[in-house]
């Protein structure tokens, strides 16, 4: 199981939402870059990118951060939000991301996900399907669909899509313990694809409980920025 780092940026600063709700934001450094080196330098050596703003607003904003930590650092980044045209995702990886996450555009553009995954390759899209009581929401978590979950997935595997993460909204930036029932539902249901844990980390027994449940990577933000999970007890998993 691989650590996954988080950084989800709002005008330009390093941040972190309770819920999805951008009223409730907690700026963490006035410079992305150099949270990506302190992640690089204890060892992290995958990046989760968000650009919040972007996701919001439908288009990507933050392509300059993400060009900048591509070429500073040796990290694997993954960058979303926003992403919802041909220059949009030519965009994200001509400045140095290895995989695209989309969401929203899985729901409101099926056809054009499916497109760039003939392009591309599903190895180089990470699907983010982000949760509230089994109901996809998009648009940096501010709508709700209420999409059939399991049925949704289905579809998108049959597409091609090789790699998924799941965040359970509700428990997303409070430190309560992740989702573990429902990633062990999607893991049951669909052992061929790589699953990714988001939302609530708090402690390494959540990540050795993941490990177990068969999770390929977990997504940590808050946990590492308020030291609940020291840099020192990750060794096992940045190896």
């Amino acid at each position: 199981m691989k650590i996954i780092a988080a950084i989800d940026l709002i005008d330009g600063k390093c941040v972190r939402l309770i819920q999805g709700n951008y009223k409730k934001k907690k700026i963490y450094n006035n410079n992305p870059l150099d949270v990506a080196f302190l992640l690089e330098e204890n060892g992290i050596s995958r990046l989760h990118l968000v650009d919040l703003d972007g996701a919001k607003i439908g288009r990507v904003v933050h392509w300059k951060i993400l060009e900048n930590i591509a070429k500073n650092t040796n990290l694997i980044i993954d960058f979303g939000g926003g992403i919802h045209t041909d220059d949009d995702i030519r965009t994200v990886f001509e400045n140095g991301s290895n995989m695209a996450t989309i969401g929203s555009i899985s729901v409101k553009k099926p056809l054009l996900l499916k497109k760039w995954i003939k392009i591309y390759g599903g190895e180089k899209i990470l699907l983010g399907v982000d949760v509230k009581n089994y109901n996809i929401a998009i648009n940096g978590w501010t709508k709700l669909y209420k999409i059939p979950f399991f049925d949704f997935l289905k579809k998108k595997i049959s597409h091609g899509i090789k790699k998924i993460f799941c965040t359970d909204i509700q428990k997303d930036g409070i430190l309560s313990g992740p989702s573990f029932s429902l990633y062990k539902k999607i893991i049951d249901k669909f052992p061929e694809i790589e699953i990714i844990a988001s939302g609530g980390v708090s402690n390494i027994e959540d990540l050795k409980k993941l490990e177990i449940l068969g999770c390929h990577g977990v997504i940590i933000g808050k946990a590492i920025y308020e030291n609940k999970i020291p840099f020192s007890e990750l060794i096992k998993w940045n190896k």
